[in-house]
């Protein structure tokens, strides 16, 4: 498994199990990666443009956010939409995991729940880590 994280979280990314990590908000190491059967896309953009090229063909480009801009440049390519759905006994496998600290979810700003729009405006700046909203 080849994890991708911005160049600033590859510390950190290393305690994840990745068998290797490339930095997505580097041109060089994504032009650099092997052909990939699969890439799972959370994040979009620019960079689901430049990883959907990095695709073998038949392989699958998987995303919660939507097929890339350029997606229709490669036909080979079968986009899949991932959809979730609640699921009381992974949530709780998943709360236990980062109480337990073998799940680390970054959080970069905690801020009040009366202050959603803000960090609505700063999710959408991007950034590092998630932003945690609490009451």
């Amino acid at each position: 498994m080849i994890a991708g994280v911005l160049k600033s979280q590859m510390n950190e990314a290393k305690t994840i199990g990745a068998d290797q990590l490339v930095a997505t908000d580097d041109d060089n190491a994504i032009a650099n990666l092997p052909m990939l059967d699969v890439v799972a896309d959370t994040v979009n953009g620019k960079t689901a443009e430049k990883l959907i090229a990095k695709v073998k063909p038949g392989g699958v480009f998987a995303s919660v956010v939507g097929a890339p801009q350029n997606a229709a440049k490669y036909p080979s390519v079968k986009v899949v939409p991932v959809f979730s759905k609640f699921d009381r006994k992974t949530l709780e496998f998943m709360a236990e995991a980062v109480r337990d600290g073998k799940l680390v979810i970054p959080i970069s700003q905690k801020l009040p729940l009366s202050e959603a729009a803000e960090a609505q405006a700063a999710a959408e700046k991007g950034g590092i880590g998630k932003i945690l909203l609490v009451a």
